[in-house]
């Protein structure tokens, strides 16, 4: 695929998906007609907070603030009845993770508790799992998943720039750059996992996975629209970004065994294998040059880094339960299976 070619992809907004329940419903239906989303409050307060509708209401929401989708004015972006119901999902989401993110703990312990690999893979991971034995049509459901954060990678953490300053503004701005490709358009990252989705057989326009994708994948990518949308979760974001870098290496690299093991072809592996090295630098900058000088200057930030640190374990584990119990039970995770690539015979 050609730069062109993969830079007018992006430049497609994705078509709204299918509604899922009452508040995504709502929400599709006032963006199709141009009209104030319709939903009851308590419909609100009542919804799963991890929950498929409130999910994909949410990811939809937030996605006017990426790409948009088609036929939707630009201009609902800063809807102000859209931005009010955004802010009463948020807060049904926020207040979950409040509840379940484990413990009292400051950054020090939370850093600490996701610096240690452990001695030997146990098979418990979903990179453990995949690189160990997984098949190429496990592979192709993850990567497909996957496609909802890594066609826009760094894309949300980008918002807590302009929310830092000095050494961890500039520190954060340098590990964006290279995830950006350090100027490079064939490098982007979201670039490079395109490539990827094409040596899988898989599509890899903006968007085309979001009616496949289980609550428990929005919920991964919601959470960080979530942060970075708002300045007072910058520490939150920071967090995020922080155990986002931390375990991509050792992970990154079960991956890129996995991809090869399974015949995904060059570009595939090549994706894993770039964040193998650049994350493991990445890991010591934002450890080092972010959060130090972040909670120098703002030491009331610790417990929301520590925060953002915790709840993306807390989803990525929750994500993860459901891919393994799939796969182990020969079953697709995905809300729709995906159909089996000519050029890969072995998928189902």
């Amino acid at each position: 695929m050609t730069t062109a070619l993969y830079l007018e992809s992006r430049a497609t907004s994705p078509a709204l998906p299918t509604s899922r329940g009452v508040l995504s419903g709502a929400v599709l239906s006032a963006l199709r007609d141009g009209h104030a989303p319709l939903v009851d409050p308590q419909a609100v307060s009542e919804a799963e907070p991890y929950g498929d509708d409130l999910q994909l209401a949410l990811y939809v929401l937030y996605e006017l603030h990426y790409q948009g989708f088609h036929g939707v004015g630009d201009d609902r972006e800063w809807d102000p009845d859209l931005l009010r119901l955004r802010g009463a999902l948020e807060r049904r989401f926020l207040t979950a993770l409040r509840t379940d993110v484990p413990g009292e703990a400051d950054t020090r312990d939370a850093l600490a508790a996701i610096l240690t690999e452990p001695a030997v893979d146990d098979g418990t991971g979903v990179s453990d799992f995949l690189q160990s034995e997984g098949l190429l049509w496990q592979v192709r459901e993850y990567s497909a998943l996957r496609s909802l954060y890594h066609l826009k990678e760094a894309d949300p953490h980008a918002w807590v720039i302009p929310r830092l300053h000095g050494r961890a503004k500039a520190a954060m701005a340098a590990v964006e750059y290279d995830e950006f490709g350090a100027g490079r358009a064939e490098d982007i990252h979201a670039r490079l996992f395109a490539d990827l989705m094409d040596d899988l057989g898989l599509d890899h326009a903006y968007g085309a996975y979001l009616d496949a994708a289980p609550a428990q994948g929005l919920c991964t990518v919601n959470v960080m629209s979530l942060f970075g949308l708002h300045r007072a979760l910058r520490g939150a974001l920071v967090g995020h970004f922080a155990a986002v870098e931390v375990t991509s290496s050792p992970g990154s690299r079960r991956l890129a065994k996995a991809m090869r093991r399974t015949g995904a072809g060059p570009a595939a592996a090549r994706f894993y294998d770039e964040h193998v090295e650049a994350d493991a630098v990445h890991e010591q900058v934002v450890r080092l040059e972010v959060i130090d000088p972040l909670l120098t200057t703002e030491p009331d930030l610790d417990a929301d880094v520590a925060f953002g640190i915790r709840a993306t374990g807390l989803l990525e584990d929750r994500l993860g339960a459901l891919l393994l119990a799939a796969w182990r039970g020969g079953r697709s995770a995905l809300r729709v299976p995906l159909a089996a690539a000519a050029e890969h015979p072995g998928s189902p």
